[in-house]
């Protein structure tokens, strides 16, 4: 998986690059941000750049790449590369002291046959404490031939003294335009299917693959017919009949609960489409940019004060459902309030 293969982080892509091909990266780095956005993939697609057998131009701000093909390359991309090590969280779901030590060990020998020996420690946050320090003084004074990458999504759970060891790059979320891209091209979504996950996404692939089970076109129709019902009706009876479309009939409480969950993400997304719209920002920014005609539509009901409202509302009623309240009670509490 070369830089050239990573959705998105084109700033961080091209940083990397450059810092290999100058031979001025960092001997310990942080790759921090939302999870499921690509920064595993981005620690390895370095080491491969370290020990790519043809690594060349790529492009696209890219001063150097791996070849993704040459033995080396194929070997780090199915995980058995003697000299690239990747360390996570076993079945307790933490990283313990002796794991870390034998890293440590490990890395303390000269690559057996590439150029640096890379050590990925995935999920970075879950290194039990005493963990953390056994490798306070590695990372301190690393071993020339190595680089050390430490990856999280919850940066701020490390030991202070950990952290000031490491440079950080921060990774953003990623447009809901790339994930659906990412989804129709590596994972067989269909247009539609695609563009429904990548709005529920949240700015990750990894958040749009776990949710692959949940029917979001359907949440997301359902989410739209609510909008264009409330745009239409401002009598309570009639806004409360439109709430049962949010939840599943003859359902158990448990699925009762997703689909209305769904049903809110899907909600939120429209609306804030419907406030860009309204502030006349550029139609690329909208997650669900395959509906625009259907949301300028809507423009003229809800414009950025009732989109920002609504939104609130909407936000309140998952945190509710979070905490357990009644799905009946959250759908007919939000439609009211739209």
């Amino acid at each position: 998986m070369p830089f050239q293969s990573i959705t998105g982080h084109g700033r961080l892509r091209s940083l990397l690059s450059r810092a290999v091909a100058r031979q001025t990266l960092p001997p310990t780095l942080l790759l921090s941000g939302p999870g499921g956005v690509g920064k595993r993939r981005t620690a390895l697609a370095l080491a491969e750049a370290l020990n790519c057998l043809q690594p060349s131009p790529a492009g696209d701000g890219l001063e150097m790449d791996a070849c993704g093909t040459c033995p080396s390359c194929r070997r780090i991309a199915r995980g058995v590369h003697p000299d690239v090590i990747v360390l996570e969280p076993g079945d307790t779901g933490t990283i313990k002291i002796d794991e870390v030590r034998d890293v440590i060990d490990r890395a303390n020998y000269r690559p057996f046959e590439g150029r640096r020996r890379a050590v990925i420690v995935d999920e970075a946050d879950s290194m039990m404490p005493a963990a953390q320090s056994a490798l306070l003084k590695t990372l301190e004074e690393p071993p020339s031939a190595s680089v050390f990458v430490l990856v999280s999504s919850m940066p701020d759970a490390l030991l202070p003294t950990v952290q000031s060891r490491c440079p950080r790059l921060r990774f953003g979320r990623l447009p809901a335009a790339a994930i659906a891209g990412v989804l129709m091209r590596d994972h067989e979504y269909g247009e539609t299917e695609a563009r429904a996950a990548a709005a529920d996404a949240d700015g990750s692939i990894g958040r749009a693959l776990a949710a692959r089970d949940v029917d979001l076109v359907g949440a997301r129709d359902s989410a739209q017919r609510l909008l264009e019902h409330a745009a239409r009706v401002s009598d309570p009876a009639q806004r409360l009949g439109s709430a049962q479309n949010l939840t599943v009939k003859k359902s158990t409480p448990a699925v009762e609960r997703e689909r209305l969950a769904a049903c809110l993400r899907a909600l939120a997304s429209l609306l804030r489409d419907l406030g860009l719209l309204a502030a006349g920002a550029d139609a690329g920014s909208l997650a669900n940019a395959d509906l625009q005609t259907n949301l300028a539509s809507l423009t003229r009901d809800f414009g950025s004060e009732r989109s920002t409202r609504a939104f609130t509302a909407v936000d309140r009623a998952l945190g509710a459902l979070e905490r357990n309240a009644s799905p009946k009670v959250v759908a007919d509490w939000l439609v009211l309030q739209l």
